[in-house]
């Protein structure tokens, strides 16, 4: 590896993320990481790992992760709609211009109730906000 090593690591899961501490100045001159904490983004928690206690500067290093991970979660959230966007588009070209009647025969029911289901949240959702102003 070229560059100096962070002094922690967090190995992405699902909710959050094992927290390591990175010790690359051993004697034996191996990286070692040694697990710290576990995170959990959805309800913040932050749980020291076994009978550990997490210093100011743990906390710290973990509070930051936690807040650049949910703004890079939102962010993706936001572009993965942007995304389905266009592939409504790409879609109903398809359907107009090359889709086959056995293939519209396949996806033409769910794909009507799934639109019907976006339409009717986003009709409310809208009527909620208006309702607000």
């Amino acid at each position: 590896m070229s560059g100096p090593l962070p002094d922690y690591y967090f190995r992405v899961r699902e909710n959050g993320a094992f927290v390591y501490r990175i010790d690359a100045e051993n004697r034996h001159r191996r990286i070692e990481m040694e697990q710290i904490a576990v995170v959990n983004i959805r309800n913040g928690e932050i749980k020291p790992h076994g009978s550990r206690t997490l210093d100011d500067a743990d906390m710290a290093e973990i509070r930051r992760w936690m807040t650049e991970r949910q703004a890079l979660l939102a962010m993706r959230d936001i572009d993965d709609i942007h995304r389905t966007v266009d592939h409504l588009n790409l879609t109903a070209h398809w359907a107009q211009s090359r889709a086959t009647d056995d293939q519209l025969e396949e996806v033409t029911d769910a794909l009507l109730l799934a639109m019907h289901d976006l339409r009717t949240v986003l009709v409310r959702k809208k009527a909620d906000r208006l309702a607000g102003e």
